[in-house]
């Protein structure tokens, strides 16, 4: 392999020489040599969005030549277009304030500026970082990574799936079948109210996931090293907010309070908690659908899913619901990655927290799990789903909870009589009922209507 000597404040280092990279991200590559894990694709876009307004705001405040920001802006665009992959290698197990990934896109873009300016015009330090330090630029990535995922990935695969319901809920409506409680009969509901149950939680989860956006788009960037602001000139937080924003097209503001902004992580906190509610709905929705769509003979068998491949490898014909099995097992990966986040997070010392790389590592793979399982999801399973009409029939009406219509009637007492009777010599309420002398055959059919039960609006 072909090296070329990069240097740092340490002395000299052999970089491959394809690589744009320089010194300090060749000592991280070659020190933290562990797991697969490298910084999210997401954080270094992040990065070159926050990069490229920190040169606009450095230019406009005077800090930094035209020519030198155009390089850097350049570069940022470059690296968003997906241009200069393979570039950014570093591992999430580095150190704990992401230090070396923000000079592995410093080194990037001086190195890659230089090379289209066919000088050496830029340098990682003194140019690509000037006005910043790690200790705000990495939390600053974090926070606008975390919006782009949201509101471009997770947010639109939300709203699809919640459309999906909407539309189901519209088609079935006025099946009524039984409900369950306790994973036990109760009484009747209409296969559009479950669903509508289903859609209701994930617009719940969907407000909740917005309402975290607002405390997300606050950025440390102009804290620097400890949150003084050493070294960057007045106005620099506000005007690199500001362009960031106009970068994004998202509503970005600087920190209030720049102390907490580099050592608190509660807005992280609180996003990925929502999160982890969606997961846990999604848990929910995904476990309600494949118990009743379970069997075909010895299930509940109620409704039909798509049967998208073989299930067994020894059982012939066996179908699986295997997307909610993947669901569900990323509803586990979300409610653990809210722990990683959580202990992360209370990680915060002094001026610094030093637990970020892991900590947005888990967040945007969280989100990202989320996006792309709700949407298989719903392309593969949801879409698909179809009511057994006549299995919903079937159990509604061998359903012993429909003596609760009778309450009004014979009381409480005498309708768990009725009950009871009914199971034990495995006949009809009816029969049960009209046995026990509380109603009569013809008062009984007048007040028993186990379809409008369900009180079905429309």
């Amino acid at each position: 392999m072909d090296y070329r000597i990069e240097h740092d404040s340490m002395g000299e280092v052999k970089v491959p020489a394809d690589k744009l990279w320089g010194a300090q991200t060749q000592r991280s590559f070659q020190n933290f040599e562990i797991g697969d894990e490298k910084i999210p694709a997401e954080v270094i876009t992040a990065f070159s969005y926050l990069k490229e307004a920190a040169a606009l705001a450095n230019c406009r405040l005077g800090v930094l030549d035209e020519k030198k920001a155009k390089l850097i802006s350049g570069v940022c665009e470059e690296i968003r277009a997906g241009k200069l992959c393979g570039n950014f290698p570093l591992a999430v197990w580095q150190t704990g304030s992401g230090t070396q990934s923000n000079m592995n896109v410093n080194e990037v873009i001086a190195n890659r500026g230089n090379e289209i300016a066919g000088e050496k015009l830029l340098h990682p330090n003194d140019d690509c970082n000037k006005s910043q330090s790690s200790n705000d630029t990495f939390p600053t990535a974090m926070h606008i990574a975390a919006v782009l995922t949201l509101e471009e990935q997770l947010i639109p695969s939300l709203e699809a799936l919640i459309q999906c319901f909407r539309e189901l809920e519209t088609r079935y409506k006025g099946i009524v079948k039984s409900g369950r409680t306790h994973l036990q009969d109760a009484v009747p509901i209409s296969f559009s109210q479950e669903i509508s149950g289903w859609r209701s939680s994930l617009e719940t989860d969907l407000e909740l996931i917005r309402a975290s956006i607002p405390p997300l788009s606050s950025l440390a960037l102009g804290g620097t090293a400890v949150g003084t602001g050493l070294n960057a000139p007045k106005g620099f937080d506000t005007e690199s907010a500001k362009a960031v924003s106009e970068l994004t097209g998202k509503p970005f503001r600087t920190a209030e309070n720049k102390y907490h902004a580099l050592t608190s992580k509660s807005e992280l906190v609180y996003s990925h908690g929502a999160l982890k509610g969606l997961a846990a709905d999604l848990m929910k929705i995904a476990n309600d659908i494949r118990w009743l769509s379970s069997g075909p003979r010895c299930g509940l068998g109620e409704i039909h899913i798509p049967e998208n491949e073989p299930g067994s490898s020894i059982m012939p014909g066996k179908v699986n619901p295997t997307q909610c099995e993947s669901v569900t097992m990323v509803a586990v990966q979300v409610m653990a990655n809210d722990s990683a986040v959580s202990f992360a997070a209370s990680q915060g010392n002094f001026e610094l927290n030093v637990f970020m790389p892991v900590m947005i590592y888990n967040y945007l793979q969280s989100a990202r799990l989320l996006a792309d399982s709700m949407r298989s999801f719903r392309i593969h399973c949801c879409e698909g789903i179809e009511p057994n009409r006549e299995k919903m029939r079937e159990n509604l009406h061998r359903s012993l909870m429909l003596v609760t219509s009778l309450n009004p009637y014979i009381g409480y007492e005498n309708a768990a009589k009725t009950a009871k009777l009914a199971f034990k010599e495995n006949i009809s309420l009816k029969e049960a009922c009209v046995k026990l002398g509380f109603l009569t055959e013809e008062r009984f059919d007048e007040v028993f209507q186990p379809e409008k039960m369900a009180k079905e609006e429309g």
